[in-house]
Protein backbone atom coordinates (compact mmCIF):
# COMPACT_ATOMS: atom_id res chain seq x y z
CA UNK A 1 0.00 0.00 0.00
CA UNK A 2 1.54 3.30 -1.04
CA UNK A 3 1.58 6.27 1.29
CA UNK A 4 -1.40 8.55 0.93
CA UNK A 5 -3.72 5.73 -0.13
CA UNK A 6 -7.31 6.84 0.36
CA UNK A 7 -7.97 3.86 2.64
CA UNK A 8 -4.88 4.38 4.81
CA UNK A 9 -6.06 4.55 8.41
CA UNK A 10 -5.96 7.81 10.32
CA UNK A 11 -5.16 7.70 14.00
CA UNK A 12 -5.49 10.09 16.91
CA UNK A 13 -3.70 9.88 20.27
CA UNK A 14 -6.35 8.93 22.84
CA UNK A 15 -4.34 8.36 26.05
CA UNK A 16 -1.16 6.91 27.53
CA UNK A 17 -1.06 4.23 30.21
CA UNK A 18 1.96 4.01 32.51
CA UNK A 19 2.07 0.75 34.47
CA UNK A 20 4.29 -0.30 37.37
CA UNK A 21 4.80 -4.05 37.20
CA UNK A 22 5.36 -6.75 39.80
CA UNK A 23 8.28 -9.12 39.70
CA UNK A 24 7.60 -11.88 37.16
CA UNK A 25 6.63 -15.44 38.03
CA UNK A 26 7.99 -17.98 35.52
CA UNK A 27 6.81 -21.28 34.09
CA UNK A 28 9.92 -22.47 32.30
CA UNK A 29 10.11 -24.30 30.23
CA UNK A 30 6.50 -25.18 29.60
CA UNK A 31 5.74 -28.59 28.17
CA UNK A 32 5.89 -26.94 24.73
CA UNK A 33 9.48 -25.82 25.42
CA UNK A 34 8.64 -22.14 25.67
CA UNK A 35 8.59 -19.84 28.70
CA UNK A 36 5.43 -18.34 30.17
CA UNK A 37 5.40 -15.54 32.74
CA UNK A 38 2.84 -13.85 34.96
CA UNK A 39 3.53 -10.17 35.67
CA UNK A 40 0.92 -8.23 37.62
CA UNK A 41 -0.09 -4.58 37.23
CA UNK A 42 0.79 -3.13 40.67
CA UNK A 43 -0.42 0.36 39.83
CA UNK A 44 -0.58 2.83 37.01
CA UNK A 45 -2.10 5.94 35.59
CA UNK A 46 -4.02 6.83 32.45
CA UNK A 47 -3.51 10.29 30.98
CA UNK A 48 -4.61 11.82 27.73
CA UNK A 49 -7.00 13.91 25.74
CA UNK A 50 -9.77 11.26 25.69
CA UNK A 51 -9.35 9.36 28.98
CA UNK A 52 -7.82 9.92 32.42
CA UNK A 53 -7.77 7.64 35.44
CA UNK A 54 -5.79 4.89 37.12
CA UNK A 55 -5.03 1.21 36.70
CA UNK A 56 -6.91 -0.67 39.42
CA UNK A 57 -4.04 -2.12 41.49
CA UNK A 58 -3.54 -5.87 41.07
CA UNK A 59 -6.69 -6.16 38.92
CA UNK A 60 -4.80 -8.25 36.39
CA UNK A 61 -1.57 -8.39 34.50
CA UNK A 62 0.32 -9.74 31.54
CA UNK A 63 0.86 -13.43 30.83
CA UNK A 64 3.45 -13.28 28.04
CA UNK A 65 4.79 -16.25 26.14
CA UNK A 66 8.51 -16.03 25.32
CA UNK A 67 8.82 -17.82 22.00
CA UNK A 68 11.87 -19.72 20.75
CA UNK A 69 12.45 -17.05 18.06
CA UNK A 70 12.91 -14.31 20.69
CA UNK A 71 9.46 -12.78 20.25
CA UNK A 72 7.42 -11.96 23.35
CA UNK A 73 3.72 -12.66 22.69
CA UNK A 74 1.67 -10.50 25.08
CA UNK A 75 -1.70 -11.33 26.61
CA UNK A 76 -2.52 -8.64 29.18
CA UNK A 77 -5.82 -8.02 30.96
CA UNK A 78 -6.59 -5.55 33.72
CA UNK A 79 -9.01 -2.82 34.81
CA UNK A 80 -8.97 0.94 34.33
CA UNK A 81 -10.86 3.22 36.71
CA UNK A 82 -11.70 6.44 34.85
CA UNK A 83 -11.70 9.76 36.70
CA UNK A 84 -15.51 9.63 36.78
CA UNK A 85 -15.43 6.24 38.56
CA UNK A 86 -16.32 4.10 35.52
CA UNK A 87 -14.58 0.71 35.42
CA UNK A 88 -13.24 -0.32 31.99
CA UNK A 89 -11.85 -3.76 31.14
CA UNK A 90 -8.74 -3.81 28.93
CA UNK A 91 -7.52 -6.81 26.94
CA UNK A 92 -4.19 -6.29 25.17
CA UNK A 93 -2.48 -8.58 22.66
CA UNK A 94 0.79 -7.77 20.96
CA UNK A 95 4.43 -8.49 20.28
CA UNK A 96 7.86 -7.35 21.41
CA UNK A 97 11.17 -8.27 19.84
CA UNK A 98 14.64 -6.78 19.94
CA UNK A 99 16.64 -5.74 16.90
CA UNK A 100 19.61 -7.89 18.02
CA UNK A 101 20.63 -10.34 20.76
CA UNK A 102 22.57 -7.76 22.80
CA UNK A 103 19.46 -5.59 23.10
CA UNK A 104 17.34 -8.67 23.89
CA UNK A 105 19.68 -9.56 26.76
CA UNK A 106 19.48 -6.03 28.18
CA UNK A 107 15.68 -6.25 28.10
CA UNK A 108 15.76 -9.65 29.84
CA UNK A 109 17.98 -8.06 32.51
CA UNK A 110 15.39 -5.26 32.91
CA UNK A 111 17.90 -2.63 31.74
CA UNK A 112 17.04 0.54 29.86
CA UNK A 113 17.27 0.39 26.05
CA UNK A 114 16.53 2.89 23.31
CA UNK A 115 13.02 2.88 21.83
CA UNK A 116 14.55 2.43 18.36
CA UNK A 117 16.20 -0.85 19.39
CA UNK A 118 13.01 -2.92 19.68
CA UNK A 119 9.51 -3.36 18.31
CA UNK A 120 6.66 -3.34 20.85
CA UNK A 121 3.10 -2.92 19.61
CA UNK A 122 -0.27 -3.94 21.01
CA UNK A 123 -3.86 -4.16 19.80
CA UNK A 124 -6.25 -3.57 22.71
CA UNK A 125 -9.97 -4.15 23.09
CA UNK A 126 -12.03 -2.41 25.73
CA UNK A 127 -15.25 -3.36 27.50
CA UNK A 128 -16.63 -0.05 28.72
CA UNK A 129 -19.98 0.72 30.34
CA UNK A 130 -22.69 2.59 28.48
CA UNK A 131 -22.22 6.32 28.72
CA UNK A 132 -19.29 8.63 28.12
CA UNK A 133 -16.72 5.82 27.63
CA UNK A 134 -18.69 3.50 25.35
CA UNK A 135 -16.81 4.93 22.33
CA UNK A 136 -13.88 2.76 23.48
CA UNK A 137 -15.93 -0.39 22.79
CA UNK A 138 -16.73 0.79 19.26
CA UNK A 139 -13.27 1.60 17.90
CA UNK A 140 -10.06 -0.17 16.96
CA UNK A 141 -6.91 0.96 18.76
CA UNK A 142 -3.19 0.52 18.25
CA UNK A 143 -0.72 0.88 21.09
CA UNK A 144 2.93 1.80 20.73
CA UNK A 145 4.75 0.71 23.85
CA UNK A 146 7.92 1.70 25.66
CA UNK A 147 9.64 -0.91 27.80
CA UNK A 148 11.08 0.77 30.87
CA UNK A 149 12.90 -0.96 33.75
CA UNK A 150 10.11 -2.36 35.96
CA UNK A 151 7.37 -0.66 33.95
CA UNK A 152 5.61 -0.22 30.62
CA UNK A 153 4.34 2.98 29.05
CA UNK A 154 1.85 2.42 26.22
CA UNK A 155 0.62 5.22 23.96
CA UNK A 156 -2.82 4.34 22.58
CA UNK A 157 -4.10 5.66 19.26
CA UNK A 158 -7.71 5.29 18.16
CA UNK A 159 -8.17 4.39 14.49
CA UNK A 160 -10.69 6.83 13.01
Amino acid sequence: MREGHRFAPRTEHAFTISIDLSAPYWVKPTVRGETRAAIYAKSGKVEGPRLNGIIVPMSGGDFPLAREDGVIDFDARYLIEADDGAIIYLENRGYRWARDEQIAQKMRNNEAVSFDDYYMRVTPKFDAPAGPHEWMSKHVFVGVAEKLPGANCIHYFVVL
